[in-house]
């Protein structure tokens, strides 16, 4: 018999999540992201999840390579753009759409000759600081693609560093577009443009021809603010096993590190999950689970391959019970933001040891 843990991946909230996206996007097209293997869920289910999505968005050349090869014949856009010369005639073969957004690159597609055009998202810095140029530069920038031969259309890109924040004490959104609209007056007020992540969607009312979710289609949220009231649903539900139960004495201790002491008599339960499935280590006691749908909280350090749950005020709990780490019955971000981190990266973080199945 294999070992109890097992994530499900449920299509159907995939899907569900996707319409969200569109009904925020006020007739926007959108990209659905799929990066880091589609945030753990893998590439296949997610063109499946996806299907009515305009677009898939992605970092990894050699991913998008192998979304054609499964199919996909819509657009894709490299978030990062390219990052060799050697990757430009790949994108022209494959039809990739890339983001530009340093020099480097520019020099790089200059030098290309190409079969085909290539649609590209020139990426203007407003006040976020990693990629793209400054709107006193984008300009510039924008002329030297368009004199290139192999260019075909150009979007206006930037990402929002604090889109999820209502009040930010520094850099809000509408200094970031304030300063998006200087650039894009420079060039071309009308050129179509990609502005929205996830908070963006769904927190603010934008105008834009591209939207960028991602967090946001997988039921996580960007923000304090619960996915389940945006509507959302969890596409990912890490299941396992109690595997042993141990009576435990007050004043005696649980687990590596003695670190947790019973105050009293209490009972700990055995789950079949640990860090090299991708649970956080540093998950605190307390940091919740569901045991056959009940409610409780993990006691002890986080090992490898184990941790321990409270039992005591979960009645017929036994070997065998059902444990659920996240997902349906308990939201990936309360479990996160217990654990000090977020819904982002317990997904990417799930190992490649663990089963995966679909709903």
């Amino acid at each position: 018999m294999p070992r109890p843990l097992i994530a499900t991946i449920h299509l159907d909230a995939m899907q569900q999540n996707l319409a969200r996206a569109r009904a925020c996007a006020r007739g926007a097209k959108v990209w659905a992201v799929v990066k880091a293997n589609a945030y753990g869920h893998g590439l296949e289910r997610a063109m499946r999840g996806f299907a009515d999505a305009d677009g898939l968005a992605l970092v990894e050349v050699d991913y998008a390579v192998r979304l054609r090869e499964l199919g996909w014949s819509k657009p894709i856009l490299l978030l990062e753009g390219f990052f060799d010369a050697s990757d430009l005639p790949v994108m022209a073969q494959y039809g990739l759409n890339g983001s530009v957004h340093c020099e480097e690159q520019i020099a790089m597609l200059a030098a290309a000759r190409l079969p085909h055009a290539i649609d590209v998202h020139l990426k203007m810095n407003t006040g976020m600081n990693r990629l793209g140029f400054t709107p006193d530069a984008v300009a510039a920038a924008y002329a030297r693609l368009r004199a290139m031969p192999h260019i075909g259309t150009i979007t206006l890109m930037t990402h929002f560093a604090n889109a999820d924040e209502a009040a930010p004490t520094r850099l809000p959104l509408a200094q970031q577009m304030l300063r998006f609209e200087a650039g894009a007056a420079s060039i071309d007020a009308a050129l179509p443009r990609s502005l929205c992540n996830s908070a963006g969607l769904l927190l603010h009312h934008l105008d834009s021809d591209w939207v960028r979710p991602g967090i946001m289609l997988y039921g996580g949220t960007p923000s304090g603010t619960s996915a389940q009231a945006f509507g959302l649903l969890p596409t990912m539900t890490l299941r396992s096993s109690i595997i042993g139960i141990q009576d435990v004495a007050a004043g005696e201790v649980v687990g590596y590190g003695s670190r947790y002491e019973a105050a009293g008599n209490i009972k700990v339960g055995v789950v079949a999950c640990g860090y090299a499935d991708g649970y956080p280590r540093h998950a605190p006691e307390g940091t919740p689970v569901l045991v056959d749908g009940v409610r409780t909280g993990l006691i002890g350090r986080v090992s490898m391959d184990m941790l321990m749950v409270d039992l005591t005020h979960v009645p017929g709990a036994r070997v065998g019970s059902s444990v659920t780490l996240w997902g349906q019955g308990l939201p990936i971000d309360e479990v996160a933001l217990a654990a000090g981190t977020i819904g982002y990266e317990l997904m990417c973080a799930l190992a490649p040891r663990v089963p995966v199945n679909e709903a």
